[in-house]
This record gives C-alpha cells, sequence and structure tokens, in this order.
C-alpha cells in the first residue's frame, strides 16, 4: 500500500497539471515525497517550452509550485519540479564549470567569479564545493547578476 501524500504534494500535482494543460503540453507528472522535499517530475516529448530559455520558466514554475503547496501552512519543505531531466543536466554542467573555478583559483592563488546565476543554482554549486579542501565559495553582485566566486582560503 502506497503511504498517503501530503496535501502540499497534491497541490504541487494540481497545479502542473493545469499548466501542462493550459500550455496543451502532452506529458506525465510523476511526485515523489519525502521528509524534506515534494519532488514533481515531468517527463513527455519536447518540454523545451516548460523549461524557457536559461531554465527561467521551469524555475517560475517550480516557485509557483512552492507556493501553491504551503500556502497558509506553517511547516515548509523543498519543492523541486523538473522536466525532461534539465536539473540533473544544469547541475552537471555547473558543477564541470565549478570544479574548472576551483582549479583556476589555486593555480593563479586568486578568487574566481563564476558566471551570473538564479539562487537555487548558486545553492547547487555551494553544495557541491563545500567539502572541497583549500577554497571557499561566496556570493556576490546583485540580481540579476549575483553570481558565485571560488577562492583559495584562509590560512
Amino acid at each position: 500500500m502506497t503511504p498517503a501524500r501530503s496535501e502540499a504534494a497534491e497541490r504541487v500535482e494540481e497545479l502542473l497539471t493545469r499548466i501542462l494543460d493550459a500550455v496543451g503540453v502532452d506529458a506525465e507528472v510523476e511526485i515523489s515525497e519525502d521528509a524534506e522535499a515534494v519532488t514533481a517530475v515531468i517527463e513527455g516529448e519536447d518540454l523545451g517550452l516548460l523549461i524557457g530559455r536559461h531554465g527561467q520558466t521551469i524555475d517560475a514554475i517550480q516557485h509557483l509550485a512552492y507556493r501553491a503547496a504551503f500556502r497558509g501552512a506553517d511547516g515548509r519543505k523543498r519543492v523541486t519540479v523538473d522536466a525532461a531531466g534539465y536539473r540533473e543536466r544544469r547541475a552537471a554542467l555547473l558543477q564541470h564549470d565549478a570544479d574548472e573555478a576551483v582549479e583556476e583559483a589555486l593555480r593563479i592563488g586568486a578568487p574566481v567569479a563564476l558566471d551570473a546565476m538564479n539562487a537555487v543554482e548558486r545553492r547547487v554549486v555551494h553544495e557541491y564545493l563545500r567539502d572541497r579542501d583549500g577554497i571557499e565559495t561566496y556570493s556576490e553582485g546583485v540580481e540579476p547578476d549575483r553570481h558565485l566566486v571560488v577562492a583559495p582560503a584562509k590560512q
């Protein structure tokens, strides 16, 4: 027997189904949930419309899903919305860029700034590099030009 999903998970699924219907995209929504997050995965053909340029559309949908999931609720947890594996592909690219920045920062002994990215992407890189010896990360700038900096750790 499958455990009952929370009201938050039900709201996320309902919102995503309505968005798919409204934009005329034929896709399936799969919801999973644990103690820390509600995760929605959208699978189908030609999901570029849902992802948008540089992931802006999927990020906006994710923000709406979070707001809908927990409207009026005290307890909140992370909501992640992915389409066609976009988040995993993007994380791999960000990690590659982060590895290159680490190498350069250690080679030249100075901070290296990555391209501007949104808060979700900056968090991916911060978490990826969190346990790396000899470096530190921090964010600089103002949205939409806020970026992450990889620097040799201060001794």
